[in-house]
């Protein structure tokens, strides 16, 4: 009788959910769902031995798992090519026309959010998984059975997989930031969730799902597109109700064009749309890339330009000593994101585009990143409004400004500046300089504010002031100890870390590898002359001159040699790969989105083994390694016949050595 009762529940529960996310057809109350659900809950807790591994009781999170288990696709997940304008979108028709007579489409929004593949056996979910590198990704199962509207037992007890996004709405991203979390967008919030190793706090998170892909369409009989969408609705999967088949091209640019002005009313964000050939037999014929299927694109909206005011216009100090402008403005959103302020690069960007205090200016998210004012909206321009004038002395410290010859930039020659050495400490604890997790800017600015940080030498002698430290609000032994392990760590990185982190002007961290590996150690650095720097491929004149300008201040040998004190490591301690390799005397441009690797991450990796990476396609580039939604880099390699890499032609690449 009580497994009856609870196939009973379940059987209610489910359905209920079907209706609600499904169908957007609710069939119970908020009060009937919440009275079965507890009724679950106390029944399963007093017969655990009964408990489904469908029980709708899973999606509030209970499992933890230690680490993500790999799962190989059955049918790789590719990505898509993207196409930007009209004339592309045209132009992907006529390509299509070359194999198939009078295509017809199936349009979809495109959902910004993370791929998953779920897996049903007997129509029950056993696995989701993210796409990985196309071929293998992530078993994020735990998490998947959070999510309310991805069905835990479908309506037929069938062997099936589909693919979908798994995404967070605006209203639950809001809802999330507003309880203290600081995502920048609902993508990396969902992306983010997925990821968890506890299932707790995905299930707290809201997350969602559309489903819009079935890899065995023939397993059904089902021959087209649109047909596949119903059947998997039937089944009990959500749908976007959106999608749309269209017979021709002019009706797809006219479902794009009212998207484009509509996304703002959608609960959820989108990033362009899916266009997708209908006839299966068509898709077949039409076949695949290396990279993505020749009979689907995805239309990226063009980064969305909104109107603000410039309240104020402002000044930072950066670590090198650059003053660089800004725009405070009132506070828009902007794809997604709350934008309060822009930076305006130096005084020939301002006086170009003539931007003052009060303008009403329009601004987008350039590479739908960075905040950038595209241009200042004059007709609604006050007249009284004065025209912008740099500063000539420091903000912080008050010393005259220099502008130096051939640049831009003005600059605070004070080296005690407090701005400048603020930077100067928060970058040294960056992840690309010296990785001490812990630092973030606020407490930095306490630490120096109370005069225990005043150099980067400061940071090996906090460990003076440990009792001091652990009776600041906020902190305790714990945290402390914390914090000075970190930065014992340290003392062991590499040379390169040691370089980038000494702020040494126009040494980024290509070069500090470069000067790392060359020299080995920081002493054969410091004896350096102009002329050995500037034979060294990769570093000019301007780069050399300022490395030999470092070290040739006295202060800046002092520190050095305090840090060897100190036992920070000044050896250059990356292995590099002495074979030739695919890779060596290579160039390479990353682009889009990687899934198994960070740019930084995919960058280290080619330069041990002797390749370099660049931030532009040109005709000297080697090889383009293109992630998903990849976008311009990759057109021009294409125009210019340069070879490219998918993700997994990297990685089995990387695996030959």
């Amino acid at each position: 009788m009580i497994e009856k009762r609870m196939d009973e529940l379940i059987k209610i529960i489910n359905q209920a959910n079907i209706d609600y996310y499904v169908y957007d057809n609710p069939t119970l109350s908020d009060q009937e769902y919440d009275r079965y659900m507890e009724e679950l809950q106390r029944l399963e807790k007093e017969h655990p031995d009964k408990i489904r591994n469908d029980s709708p009781t899973s999606r509030v999170g209970a499992e933890v798992i230690s680490s993500f288990k790999k799962v190989v696709h059955e049918k790789p997940m590719l990505s898509l090519s993207n196409v930007f304008n009209e004339d592309e979108i045209i132009n992907f028709d006529e390509k299509v026309k070359k194999v198939v007579k009078n295509p017809k489409y199936v349009a979809e929004l495109k959902i910004d959010g993370l791929s998953v593949s779920l897996l049903y056996e007997k129509g029950k979910l056993v696995r989701a998984a993210t796409r990985g590198d196309g071929t293998t990704g992530e078993d994020i199962t735990h998490n998947a059975k959070t999510i309310k509207d991805i069905p835990l037992t479908i309506k037929k007890p069938i062997d099936i997989e589909v693919r979908g996004e798994i995404y967070m709405s605006k209203a639950s991203f809001n809802k999330l930031n507003e309880e203290g979390s600081n995502f920048a967008n609902p993508r990396n919030a969902a992306a983010g969730s997925v990821r968890q190793l506890d299932s707790k706090i995905a299930a707290k998170r809201n997350l969602s799902c559309f489903i819009y892909h079935l890899p065995n369409p023939e397993d059904y009989n089902i021959y087209t597109h649109n047909d596949a969408l119903k059947f998997m609705s039937e089944l009990g999967f959500v749908v976007n109700p959106n999608n749309k088949k269209v017979n021709d091209i002019k009706e797809l640019i006219d479902y794009i064009d009212y998207w484009t002005i509509n996304r703002p009313s959608l609960p959820y964000e989108i990033d362009g749309v899916v266009i997708k050939v209908n006839d299966l037999n068509d898709q077949e014929k039409l076949g695949f890339t290396a990279r993505s299927p020749k009979w689907a694109t995805a239309y990226k909206f063009p980064p969305e330009e909104v109107l603000t005011k410039v309240k104020k216009i402002v000044f930072t100090v950066g670590r090198t000593g650059q003053v660089t402008p800004s725009a405070d403005l009132e506070p828009v959103r902007v794809m997604g994101s709350l934008i309060a302020r822009a930076t305006l690069h130096n005084e020939d960007y301002v006086k170009e585009k003539d931007i003052r205090e009060g303008d009403i200016v329009s601004i987008k998210k350039a590479g739908d990143v960075i905040p950038e004012i595209v241009k200042v909206i004059f007709e609604r321009r006050d007249s009284e409004l004065k025209p912008f004038k740099m500063i000539d002395a420091c903000p912080m410290c008050g010393t005259n400004l220099v502008k130096k010859d051939g640049e831009s930039a003005y600059y605070c020659h004070n080296d005690k500046c407090p701005s400048r050495m603020q930077e100067a400490l928060v970058h040294f604890t960056s992840r690309n300089a010296m990785n001490i997790t812990g630092f973030g800017e606020a407490i930095i600015e306490d630490f120096y504010n109370r005069g225990y940080l005043k150099s980067v030498l400061d940071f090996y002698h906090l460990d003076n002031f440990k009792e001091e430290l652990m009776e600041l609000e906020g902190f305790g032994n714990k945290s402390i100890s914390n914090l000075l392990e970190e930065i014992e760590k340290s003392k062991n990185n590499s040379l390169e870390r040691l370089l980038f982190g000494l702020s040494i002007r126009h040494v980024g961290t290509k070069t500090a590898d470069i000067l790392g590996f060359n020299f080995k150690n920081i002493d054969s650095l410091m004896q350096a002359s102009f002329d050995d720097l500037s034979n060294i491929k990769d570093i000019g004149p301007i780069i050399a001159k300022s490395v030999v300008d470092y070290f040739s201040d006295d202060k800046n040998i002092k520190l050095i040699n305090s840090l060897k004190e100190e036992g920070v490591n000044t050896i250059y301690l990356k292995e590099v790969n002495k074979e030739e390799t695919i890779f060596t005397n290579k160039t390479f441009v990353l682009t889009g989105s990687l899934e198994r690797f960070t740019r930084d991450e995919a960058k280290e990796k080619i330069e041990e083994l002797g390749g370099n990476v660049s931030g532009s396609v040109s005709k000297k580039t080697d090889v383009v390694i293109a992630g998903s939604e990849a976008g311009s880099k990759l057109t021009k390699a294409e125009e210019l016949g340069i070879d490219i890499w998918n993700e997994e032609q990297f990685i089995n690449n990387l695996s030959k050595y």
